[in-house]
């Protein structure tokens, strides 16, 4: 019976949102473009269930470019109405468009000139009216069997302001460096933010050893720097291969000596290698998708610059 009923609410809320789709028309290509060219900030307002929904598409928006913050409409016609100005532009949310909370606002945005852009399931209603761009939200029906609790609708609201929230990040040209600047903590800040270069082994820290070094030396570089690899360099320091401790053991396994051998003789000629400005996640995707655990940073004159390791990436928490 509780699956049945997950499975009911769910198709319904799916119904709901499909049926957004076509109702996207020129009045969302203007409310997208108010926004664009909103100077000031976007102020999302909305009563109970609605204002919580407001709080996230708030929330996306500030994250995706679009400067955004809520202000609930019962503490806006007491005193918060004060953060508001001219330049700002409000997303006002209500079902049933007839919310007197949210209805008491309009009147200071008017006096303001600020542009009113409504999401509401009744096109008809008070705040339609008076409000620049409508955002028909309407639901056929809610979830919820009793018909009272806010389900379909809300998340129909939600939808459509994530809508809104990226198209103008699209429209803005936001790039993942731009929300790498709005995310600096946790895994998604590391991985948008860290560069090769951040993470790499450089300088003394960096196994290098020349092409004609013997096997011995390559070897003991292997050791020193304790990375299970040494790179290979010719004599303008260009990039000539990398000795790994499996390549070791292969060349050991087909029953050579490393008596005589030199460094070039035992790894690849032809490393996996990228550059120092590029993300620390693509090199991560990288040795994911060649099964590797370092990988050599070249410039663009295939110049060794450093090495990154797996370990490292753990160490920093992209991995």
């Amino acid at each position: 019976m509780s699956i049945q009923q997950g499975k009911r609410v769910l198709n319904i809320e799916a119904r709901a949102i499909a049926a957004l789709v076509d109702r996207l028309d020129d009045r969302f290509a203007k409310a997208v473009d108010l926004l664009l060219q909103c100077a000031g900030k976007v102020v999302v307002s909305g009563m109970g269930k609605s204002g919580l929904i407001g709080q996230k598409i708030a929330a996306t928006l500030a994250s995706t470019g679009t400067p955004a913050f809520f202000v609930h409409p019962a503490d806006g016609i007491h005193g918060d109405l004060g953060m508001l100005a001219k330049e700002d532009a409000l997303l006002a949310i209500s079902n049933s468009g007839e919310t007197e909370e949210v209805l008491k606002l309009l009147p200071f945005m008017k006096r303001l000139g600020i542009p009113i852009i409504a999401l509401t399931g009744r096109p008809q209603s008070t705040l339609a009216k008076h409000s620049d761009v409508v955002l028909d939200v309407s639901v056929s029906e809610e979830a919820c069997p009793l018909g009272l609790a806010p389900t379909s609708s809300t998340t129909a609201a939600l939808a459509m302001g994530d809508a809104v929230a990226i198209a103008l990040l699209q429209k803005r040209g936001f790039k993942e460096e731009d929300f790498a600047q709005f995310h600096p903590g946790g895994a998604l800040g590391r991985r948008l933010l860290f560069k090769v270069r951040d993470l790499m082994h450089q300088g003394e820290a960096l196994p290098r050893v020349s092409a004609t070094a013997s096997a011995k030396e390559a070897i003991k570089e292997m050791t020193t720097k304790k990375l299970g690899m040494t790179t290979l360099v010719d004599a303008k320091g260009r990039l000539a291969g990398v000795v790994t401790d499996g390549d070791l053991r292969r060349f050991l396994q087909k029953g050579y000596s490393l008596a005589g051998a030199k460094a070039r003789n035992l790894g690849s000629k032809a490393p996996r290698t990228i550059r120092a400005d590029a993300l620390a996640a693509k090199a991560l995707q990288i040795m994911e998708q060649y099964s590797i655990t370092s990988l050599v940073v070249v410039d663009e004159r295939s110049r060794l610059a450093g090495v990154i390791h797996l370990h490292d990436l753990l160490k920093s928490g992209i991995a």
